[in-house]
């Protein structure tokens, strides 16, 4: 099987370039950092609003996938601008099992780094990134607001980080 195509878009952040650390609540009390993964492949996901259609259905499809996302040791983390109460409520309605992070404080402060904030309508782009064990960006993807992008492009960018490509880095 041959990598998966570079398919970003816009200001997302490209593979090769070092995936930027950030801080966010995952609940009211915790927080969540990206270097807490160092030493396993990591999916972000943005995403543009908890209880949008689409973005409902992306996060259940990833829950419904975890086992196939943690046979190749990756965390996945839901991120948008939503606040730590609106996940939390999010996250139980739908039975979701991986952190939801909220983007919220300064809003789309974490989105900014990533190149995928909607500065004209306040939310996250519906983007996708895959983060190698050493913490580089190896896959990245911007879906239009309305299109679920599926799972396809991160198992195949999951794929692509063999234990050789990992060592190459």
């Amino acid at each position: 099987m041959s990598g998966p195509k570079d398919e970003q878009a816009g200001g997302a952040l490209a593979p090769g370039t070092p995936a930027p650390d950030f801080k966010l609540h995952s609940t009211p009390d915790q927080f969540v950092s990206l270097r807490d993964f160092r030493g396993a492949p990591v999916i972000l996901a943005f995403y543009p609003a908890d209880w949008s259609p689409v973005c409902g259905d992306q996060m259940a499809l990833y829950n419904e996938i975890l086992p196939e996302f943690r046979r190749f040791k990756a965390q996945l983390l839901g991120v948008s601008v939503d606040g730590v109460w609106c996940h939390a409520a999010f996250a139980k309605d739908r039975n979701l099992h991986f952190p939801l992070l909220a983007d919220f404080e300064a809003k789309g402060a974490v989105a900014r780094t990533y190149g995928v904030y909607r500065q004209q309508d306040g939310i996250c782009e519906r983007a996708l990134f895959v983060i190698d064990s050493k913490g580089a960006i190896t896959w990245s993807y911007v879906s239009p607001l309305g299109v679920n992008p599926g799972a396809d492009g991160i198992l195949a960018a999951l794929e692509a980080l063999t234990p050789e490509q990992e060592k190459k880095k």
